[in-house]
């Protein structure tokens, strides 16, 4: 599942705690890093590798769940895990809304801890796996030029070869031939996996609609010459 040992950092401002918990974690294999409060861990170098948190919720100067929100607000989204010796259910609900995987009430199990690291990884490598894909169709779609990116979306909406040409103002031909480069670039087998590659990449670069129109993401759909930003535009063309 990894490609490295998972690392798993421990942010606990209570020093026997942190060692405890970094003794118990290194023993089940882990590598294991450990900061006495969320500001440490915000200055650190960030671990590119698999791995998860493991935080305290209550803490001095940042508690772990501003810790929570300033990580997600940089795009920062490792999966948490949430520790307390003072839960309350309305923090908990807040942490688990708010995307955390647990909250372990003190004193807990090694049993607990480590089903819960157990499920903070998974969510991990997911995460990573939609992360590489979407990349790698990122990289696809900015392989097209303009023209192709056109051709395609108006592919994805439904048309047919003349129609596009109509939009286009081209022929039916060169319609065809962009067609086939742009089903080669982006590795489509089929119409259907194409649509289903397009949807992807709209879901990884979102649009957000303008504040007085709700409904402005779908304006101009499958026209160019709409209002709609062209979701394969996701990278600088290909020459």
């Amino acid at each position: 599942m990894y490609e490295a040992t998972p690392t798993i950092t421990v942010v606990d401002d209570d020093d026997s705690v942190r060692r405890a918990l970094a003794r118990l974690l290194t023993a089940s294999g882990y590598t294991v890093r450990t900061f006495a409060s969320a500001r440490d861990l915000l200055l650190a170098p960030p671990d590119p590798g698999p791995g998860c948190l493991l935080v305290d919720v209550r803490m001095p100067e940042l508690n772990g769940l501003e810790l929570q929100s300033v990580l997600q607000e940089s795009g920062n989204n490792t999966a948490i895990v949430f520790m307390t010796g003072h839960g309350d259910v309305q923090t908990g609900v807040k942490a688990m809304k708010s995307g955390a995987v647990d909250y372990l009430l003190k004193p807990f199990t090694d049993a607990e801890l480590l089903e819960a690291m157990s499920r903070a990884l998974i969510r991990d490598a997911d995460l990573r796996t939609s992360q590489r894909e979407a990349k790698d169709l990122t990289e696809r779609a900015a392989r097209l030029t303009p023209r192709e990116r056109e051709v395609c979306d108006l592919v994805v909406a439904g048309k047919l070869n003349k129609q596009i040409a109509a939009v286009l103002g081209t022929s039916e031909k060169t319609v065809k031939v962009h067609r086939a480069r742009v089903m080669a670039k982006m590795r489509a087998a089929s119409l259907a996996e194409l649509v289903r590659i397009v949807e992807q990449l709209r879901r990884a670069h979102p649009e957000p609609a303008p504040a007085d129109s709700p409904a402005a993401p779908h304006a101009g759909d499958g026209d160019p010459s709409g209002t709609r930003r062209d979701p394969l535009a996701v990278g600088d063309a290909a020459p």
